[in-house]
């Protein structure tokens, strides 16, 4: 069961990456950020509230939000601010890449998470699992080379290096994710809600030293339907993820794999929709990328 969830995070996280990248095109960055994470607690609120009024009903619905100890909100802050670095990152570098660049590299996530889920979780692999992992890193490889002919430098460009960062910090975010889930017994809606919380106040020091300040940047900003899309897109399928962590035979490393099927919808209808170039030559390393997670999925 755990994997069908996966597959459905997969789905939403894709439609989550097209309204992403129509979002910050030409847009300021932080505050566009700040604005799809608060649609996403706007989302949860409700929940919250209802968990303080009327419990029972929420428990019978599947959607209380326990009450935790101050060591357990010490610990999602922590996840807060690992995701904040993150979304920093890889939102700057979308705006610069195309996303049929940044999504591929983004996939190579599964890697670090397979790596750690060896020697945090002592998860074991077989040798399918082995060869679906490293014919995504060689897939992502290809792409480099497909960049290049897009004047993008995969050594020099300072966005390369940005999209890297966020996709190692988002797979660090994924393996504490399951020692969240599971160690600590949080339910999902109750890790979304304070996730979201305590995102947002780190955002908003973030935005009074490098927006909030200046009149122009304001300005610049423009609100777009795509923003809140973005934060209740990738709150339903962070519930599907977080579901599917739940089950204590879930793994880490072929779920983290699972959920970059989203490829097929980035690449695919974002290159069509944003009209992109070298979208034929994509589809070999496209295909690369599934053929990794087709095997890890039947193996």
């Amino acid at each position: 069961m755990w994997m069908y969830l996966g597959l459905l995070a997969a789905l939403f996280l894709g439609l989550h990456n097209l309204c992403k990248k129509h979002a910050v095109q030409g847009n300021e960055v932080f505050p566009v950020l700040l604005g799809t994470i608060s649609a996403g607690f706007l989302l949860i609120l409700p929940f919250y509230l209802g968990s303080i009024w009327n419990p029972d009903y929420m428990q019978k619905i599947g959607f209380y939000i326990t009450s935790i100890p101050w060591t357990t909100h010490g610990f999602i802050f922590i996840k807060s601010m690992i995701m904040a670095a993150s979304w920093v990152l890889a939102y700057q570098a979308l705006k610069h890449l195309p996303i049929t660049i940044v999504t591929p590299i983004r996939s190579a996530g599964p890697f670090f998470t397979f790596i750690g889920a060896i020697f945090i979780y002592q998860e074991k692999p077989n040798p399918l699992q082995w060869v679906g992992f490293f014919l995504i890193i060689f897939s992502v490889l290809l792409y480099s080379k497909i960049g290049k002919k897009e004047g993008i430098n995969f050594k020099r460009n300072k966005w390369i290096f940005a999209i890297i960062g966020a996709t190692f910090l988002g797979a660090s975010s994924g393996l504490y994710d399951k020692f969240l889930i599971q160690n600590l017994s949080l339910n999902p809606q109750t890790l979304q809600f304070w996730f979201c919380f305590y995102t947002i106040l780190i955002l908003l020091i973030i935005l009074s030293i490098t927006w909030f300040p200046y009149a122009d940047k304001r300005k610049a900003f423009k609100f777009r339907w795509s923003i809140p899309a973005v934060g209740i897109l990738l709150q339903t399928a962070d519930y599907f993820y977080f579901k599917a962590l739940q089950d204590p035979d879930a793994l880490i490393m072929l779920l983290s794999a699972i959920k970059r099927s989203q490829i097929l919808i980035a690449v695919v209808v974002g290159g069509l929709l944003f009209k992109e170039q070298n979208k034929r030559k994509k589809l070999v390393p496209l295909f690369g990328i599934l053929l990794g997670v087709f095997l890890i999925l039947y193996s």
